[in-house]
């Protein structure tokens, strides 16, 4: 596939009536953000946009900010092919507004200059990488779901795995058609306060807690939630936050990652100890949480019920115990008392 027929994917989830026409503006329905765009302009994120005579344009599909073999664990996925290497495609731009991104010198830009790789290529780069298969990550992959269903599609015809690490902030309709081509997902609950992600990220917090449903319904999901400091970093909050992913499977993996000053944000990092003790408290609720960015902080996986050792980590070096490790697809079973693992092998 040319870069020209990388310009010729069909626009999805754009929108065009009677009246737009009249308005010279038309509606993207990608996101939440259901922004109305005008004619030669684009949207919140910057890349999906509307050309002069108002057809829908998405010019930077394809435009990669970074290429790399990652341990799964960084994405971070603790559960899903553990102890394998992923190859990472990154991408420019985001439909939220975070003044404390972490990757802000690519989710703030576009820059049209960048590499060009279409999607058969970018399968065969995959096929070649002795890696499991693809993660689209580091900033928003979402807002390229052209791009990214398509490459998925050769990815699976290939049998390699597609991962999704995202903010979460989809439209039902859209959320549905990205799922039926991947197999995990990290995704981003950066707040359980309806007001952090209004006046913070410029978004709504039920959207995210919807596609987090629903991806749990159609592939391997696991949370990440940045801990800031007087912000997100309350006892009840983190609680709330675990009920609510073990209303949906208390097997779910939750993420604690500690903030660092970034961006906009000056506030001081997040104190380890305070990571580690709020994991003790969505522990109540949830089988698996980890802690990030906290040094040593222990993230072996253990069994819920009986504490037997079932992976290893430190840092991202990885060792699944030879019990587990010999197990069949889909059959992960504490090898002490037999409890079913949410762990794919």
């Amino acid at each position: 596939m040319s870069e020209k027929s990388i310009k010729n994917l069909t626009p999805l989830f754009f929108e065009f009536s009677e009246q737009s026409e009249q308005e010279k503006a038309g509606k993207c329905t990608l996101c939440p953000n259901f922004c109305i765009i005008k004619a030669q302009k684009f949207g919140k994120c910057h890349v999906r946009g509307y050309d002069s005579s108002l057809r829908p344009i998405i010019p930077f599909a394809g435009k990669i900010s970074a290429l790399a073999v990652d341990p799964i664990e960084k994405k971070p996925l603790y559960h899903f092919y553990p102890q394998s290497q992923i190859l990472s495609a990154g991408f420019y731009s985001c439909n939220l507004s975070c003044p404390f991104c972490q990757n802000y010198n690519i989710s703030t830009k576009v820059d049209p200059n960048a590499k060009t790789i279409s999607p058969q290529e970018m399968a065969e780069i995959t096929a070649s990488s002795n890696t499991i298969g693809l993660a689209y990550t580091y900033s928003e992959p979402m807002i390229h779901i052209e791009w990214v269903k398509e490459t998925a599609k050769l990815l699976r015809a290939r049998n390699l795995k597609n991962v999704l690490v995202t903010n979460g902030y989809i439209s039902e309709k859209a959320g549905e058609s990205i799922l039926e081509h991947i197999d995990a997902l990290n995704i981003d609950l950066k707040s359980f306060n309806e007001k952090f992600y209004t006046d913070e990220l410029g978004a709504k917090l039920e959207p995210v807690k919807d596609f987090i449903k629903l991806a749990a319904s159609k592939a391997h999901v696991e949370v990440t939630t940045l801990v800031i400091p007087g912000k997100n970093d309350s006892d009840k909050e983190i609680g709330m936050i675990a009920s609510f992913i073990a209303s949906i499977d208390k097997s779910i993996p939750l993420h604690l990652s500690c903030y660092y000053p970034t961006y906009k944000y000056s506030i001081e990092r997040t104190s380890p100890t305070k990571v580690i003790n709020l994991a003790s408290i969505a522990s109540k609720y949830l089988e698996y949480v980890y802690v990030g960015n906290a040094g040593l902080a222990e993230n072996n996986t253990k069994c819920p019920s009986c504490n037997s050792l079932i992976v290893r980590r430190s840092g991202y070096n990885t060792e699944v115990v030879p019990a587990i490790a010999g197990m069949a697809h889909g059959s992960a079973a504490c090898p002490g008392c037999g409890k079913k693992i949410n762990l794919v092998l």
